[in-house]
């Protein structure tokens, strides 16, 4: 750990520790993007249900992922920006 901080320090890296107000931005963050994400499994799941089509459930599928990957993607650049305090 000191060996990473030395270089965390060598490389301009501050260290600051969080505020109570960012730890709780960074929950209700964290909090709505999963609901986001349950929400949109459960949508996937009724739609997957209504079709049997190998070729629709696979664009299914590739939809939800795709789903997915953009919800964690904003949910880690939004708690990104509150560390550094520009929410």
């Amino acid at each position: 750990m000191e060996r990473l901080r030395r270089k965390d320090a060598e490389d301009g890296v501050e260290l600051r520790p969080l505020t109570e107000e960012q730890r709780a931005a960074i929950a209700d963050t964290r909090s709505y993007y999963r609901a986001k994400v349950a929400e949109t499994e459960v949508l996937h799941r009724s739609q997957l249900a209504r079709t049997a089509n190998p070729e629709e459930r696979a664009k299914l599928e590739e939809e939800f992922r795709r789903d997915r990957a953009r919800f964690n993607d904003d949910c880690d650049a939004k708690v990104e920006r509150i560390r550094r305090g520009e929410i």
